[in-house]
């Protein structure tokens, strides 16, 4: 057994030579082996391979051995460099890609019974009559109910090619039979924008998850519907968005900034510097612009920040973002597996660099953004260290600096008011999700007389005795409620009970507007455009 580990590492070393060479070959024009000579260390490499799979004394996983032997060849290169298995490819492809194919509903599964938490707007589903509340209880001839059926396994029944048919047997309350449904399966939108609404008469809020391939799409239509209901300024939501498509960041950029304004540019050791400029398309090039940004904030979240800092176009408001600034490029292998590799370095306009450091290991890397909670980086703005070296200039001269991601022009700390270990439990055990599920299969019909997510918003309040209801839930979880734990998080559940609610009855939008209205960053986005101050006041530019 001791021998094991160290073949591990001879395949290790084997096969990262080998495969460097095939990407030399794949990458190359000319198609020619990465070595200059007449291949004499392919060959020792190949001879060396053969020798060990025929020859050595215990059996060996080959197939195995070489995908570990990639994904750590590329993970030691740099922490964005990846290999991607052929059977995860596809489901990578679909949320960037913007659709899949299946029946489209979101579900939950609740006393072990999948339970349709909304169907999707367009989808096949939506289309036939599915609400919200069905029980779905079979899938062709199979009994899907009480069987404890996973959500993998829920997908895997329910998403299929377009074109093909599942039956889906519903049960539906206030319905004394069950209710069948021929199904076709079509392409379901994953959609980038998950909301676009006005929060008063002038000031539109938009928020964005991740830029990709429909997103340019999907937010120049969410634009176009707030210039009809008179926006005058906007709030552009980027928190938690990880990034993704390059050419939706651009465009997005694009929508803010003049025509020939530097968006970003790239730049690597193979790759010639690629500059990329704003059009005259823009439709909100002249209003007044907020951008909210945190730790969750990367890649394409930060060209779109960026820009608009260095050309002082909008106030950044948040907390630094997380700082990746690499460019990968993919390629596809020829067993349908692919990879990623890291070509070139993203800068903002006035030159920074959004990567942050990764002089130590992936694992280092990526407790980065953790330590920022140890250093105090996302409670106090005087926690974070800047480096004099790294200073830079936007278009009206004020200093920003570089050395990852992009520090925000006013700050504001994480916020913290209402947690407490007793909630954590409650989360943990996820009581609050459940006892929404069941209110609103309760109470659909008096919660359909709110016409709308505003007036819900506006309109309904959590009584007591609705909170007494939810505190007998906890108790019947046999989780211990201290009364300062509870008195401390009741307002935050309280908030949250409220906007599960609406999410269920009127999907993102609902759901938004609740939490929105307690959310101390927008309050301050909120604070900064009801000024009428020009935003180079704002931004104290002389």
């Amino acid at each position: 057994m001791k021998s094991q580990p160290f073949i591990y590492r001879l395949f290790t070393v084997l096969l990262v030579l080998a495969f460097g060479i095939q990407i030399g070959k794949f990458l190359s024009p000319s198609r020619m082996p990465i070595f200059n000579t007449d291949s004499a260390r392919e060959n020792k490499i190949n001879e060396l391979f053969y020798y060990v799979d025929h020859n050595y004394v215990d059996s060996i996983d080959m197939d195995s051995l070489l995908e570990i032997t990639l994904a750590e060849m590329l993970e030691k290169l740099d922490p964005h460099s990846n290999y991607i298995p052929a059977k995860e490819l596809q489901s990578l492809s679909e949320s960037m890609q913007g659709n899949f194919e299946g029946i489209g509903v979101e579900f939950q599964i609740q006393k072990d019974t999948i339970v349709v938490v909304s169907p999707i707007s367009g989808g096949p589903s939506e289309r036939l009559g599915i609400l919200s509340g069905d029980r779905i209880i079979q899938v062709d001839t199979l009994n899907v109910a009480g069987v404890g059926f996973t959500n993998s396994d829920v997908v895997k029944h329910l998403r299929g090619e377009k074109g093909t048919v599942v039956t889906v047997t519903i049960k539906r309350k206030g319905h004394g039979k069950l209710l069948v449904f021929d199904i076709v399966r079509d392409k379901i939108p994953i959609t980038s924008v998950d909301v676009s609404y006005m929060l008063d008469d002038e000031i539109g809020y938009v928020k964005v998850n991740r830029f990709a391939a429909t997103t340019d799409t999907e937010f120049r239509q969410a634009i176009r519907k707030l210039n009809k209901e008179g926006v005058q300024s906007l709030i552009l939501d980027l928190r938690g968005n990880p990034g993704g498509y390059l050419h939706a960041a651009n465009s997005i950029a694009d929508e803010f900034l003049g025509s020939g304004d530097l968006i970003v540019y790239t730049q690597g050791r193979a790759r010639t510097k690629q500059v990329y400029l704003a059009t005259h398309a823009g439709q909100m090039e002249n209003k007044k612009l907020v951008v909210l940004i945190d730790e969750g904030s990367a890649s394409a979240s930060e060209i779109v920040a960026g820009a608009i800092q260095d050309h002082d176009r909008g106030i950044v408001i948040g907390r630094r973002t997380f700082g990746k600034g690499l460019v990968q490029e993919q390629k596809m292998l020829s067993d349908g597996s692919a990879f990623r590799l890291t070509t070139a370095r993203y800068y903002t306009p006035s030159g920074r660099s959004i990567q942050k450091h990764y002089d130590e290991d992936v694992d280092a890397y990526h407790r980065e953004a953790y330590a920022r909670y140890e250093t105090g980086e996302v409670y106090s703005e005087d926690s974070l260290k800047v480096e004099d070296s790294l200073k830079y200039y936007t278009d009206r001269g004020r200093v920003v600096y570089g050395g990852g991601g992009i520090t925000p022009d006013i700050f504001v700390p994480l916020d913290t008011v209402g947690k407490s270990d007793w909630l954590y439990d409650v989360l943990a055990e996820n009581i609050i999700n459940d006892f929404v599920f069941n209110y609103v299969d309760k109470n659909r019909a008096s919660l359909n007389g709110f016409k709308s997510a505003r007036a819900f918003n506006e309109a309904f309040e959590i009584d007591e005795a609705l909170f007494a209801d939810f505190l007998a839930k906890v108790k019947a979880r046999d989780i211990k409620s201290p009364a300062h734990q509870v008195q401390h998080s009741k307002d935050w559940i309280l908030i949250r009970i409220k906007a599960l609610i609406a999410r269920q009855m009127w999907n993102d939008e609902g759901f938004f507007r609740v939490v929105n209205d307690e959310d101390p960053m927008m309050q301050k986005a909120l604070e900064v455009l009801k000024t009428n101050k020009p935003i180079s006041e704002l931004l104290e530019i002389e």
